[in-house]
């Protein structure tokens, strides 16, 4: 089963850079997108409904903001939009597809660089989600959680490690709750189970020459439940080609349907 997922700044501007047309070529059986950036009545055309797969949408209130969408091979048995946290809903963050044992979400977690307003709401989110987390574990399925989580998690996982100290998505108390996820709560970090190299990063910043001097951060993610770790075979940025500040996390398991 091979799995994708992608923060792709707007699925429109995405698709007009090639999105799709690589997207088809991966022969994905799920792949998870955030920040589509669209309402669905807006996505009309045929190019955002590849042949082959069916899509669901969970669209944020406010027009081109936030959102996440599924793309799938297989029919769910399933779909669960949102949390059913009305204030999280609103802002179109989390859809949950369920394909037999196994259940695939796409996230889209907040961003605090805008200030400290929504740091605060990201803090409020990140301790009601912790909780949702190990409410899962207790349940009778393995899940693949794939998004955007907008947090690194070690000193390898960034380029500029000291210096960003201070800034959102790298603050101690934000990598000690990943510590909390991919420790007591018994979730695993599927990336780091077949790749241990330094400077894998998935997104960049816009300024300076951050990209092509790789000054990066590992900020999307593929985080599993523990019985799925030895399912794990491979993992892969995409890089060749830029659809987005993000690059495209692709992760092979060995799970049958």
């Amino acid at each position: 089963m091979r799995i994708i997922t992608a923060n792709v700044n707007g699925i429109r501007a995405a698709s007009r850079k090639g999105f799709f047309d690589w997207m088809k070529r991966q022969k994905a059986d799920v792949v998870c997108i955030q920040e589509t950036k669209a309402q669905e009545y807006q996505l009309t055309d045929p190019a955002f409904h590849p042949k082959g797969y069916h899509v669901y949408f969970h669209d944020a209130e406010k027009k081109g903001y936030s959102g996440v969408a599924i793309y799938s091979r297989h029919v769910p048995d399933q779909v669960v939009m949102g949390l059913g946290w009305p204030d999280i809903d609103a802002e179109g963050r989390y859809i949950q597809i369920d394909l037999g044992n196994l259940s695939i979400i796409s996230l889209y977690m907040h961003s605090g660089s805008s200030g400290d307003e929504r740091q605060a709401i990201k803090f409020d989110f990140m301790e009601r989600f912790m909780e949702h987390l190990k409410t899962l574990r207790r349940k009778k399925r393995e899940y693949i959680i794939c998004g955007d989580w907008n947090i690194v998690h070690k000193e390898i996982d960034i380029k500029n490690f000291k210096s960003n100290q201070k800034n959102s998505g790298c603050l101690p108390e934000e990598r000690a709750w990943l510590d909390e996820l991919f420790g007591p709560a018994g979730y695993v970090d599927a990336f780091r189970v077949v790749n241990q190299q330094k400077d894998q990063y998935t997104w960049w910043s816009n300024r300076g020459r951050a990209r092509e001097n790789n000054v990066g951060w590992r900020i999307d993610y593929q985080v599993v439940t523990p019985d799925l770790k030895d399912k794990i075979q491979k993992a892969s940025v995409y890089k060749n080609k830029w659809f987005s500040d993000h690059a495209p996390l692709t992760l092979d398991y060995d799970i049958g349907l």
